[in-house]
């Protein structure tokens, strides 16, 4: 596979898993995929992921940025940037939130997902989040 291979994956991926359609982000997952989201909380199908976001917020999606691919002997290295952009459980909306996922594949699936965010802090300090409204 190229880099753009690679990229395509894990931009499929993201789409199905924002949808939210975890059943079909799934496929592009291995089996024994180690998926850590902020805070090192772990996870093991993408089921989860949309289960964690309903604990979060209403709603959720993320405006994608540049992705970046590596590509080593047995498997490659994709990060995605970006920012996300929905409403809290409390109804106030937001945008902006930076966020970064490291992927890394073999085999055409992805086997570890890694995701960092500014949620938690927006959450803890809401005013560092200037596009509040409510």
């Amino acid at each position: 596979m190229k880099a753009s291979d690679y990229i395509e994956l894990i931009e499929a991926f993201l789409t199905y898993s924002m949808k939210p359609d975890p059943e079909t982000a799934a496929t592009y997952m291995s089996e024994s995929v180690e998926i850590i989201f902020t805070g090192k909380r772990s996870m093991e199908h993408a089921g989860e992921i949309s289960n964690f976001n309903a604990s979060r917020y209403r709603w959720v999606k993320k405006s994608l940025g540049q992705f970046d691919c590596v590509v080593k002997d047995d498997h490659a290295v994709v990060y995605s940037n970006g920012t996300l952009y929905g409403e809290w459980l409390d109804g106030r909306s937001f945008s902006g939130n930076r966020f970064i996922d490291r992927f890394e594949i073999r085999n055409g699936k992805i086997t570890k997902m890694e995701v960092w965010n500014d949620s938690a802090e927006w959450l803890l300090t809401p005013e560092l989040n200037q596009s509040n409204e409510g």
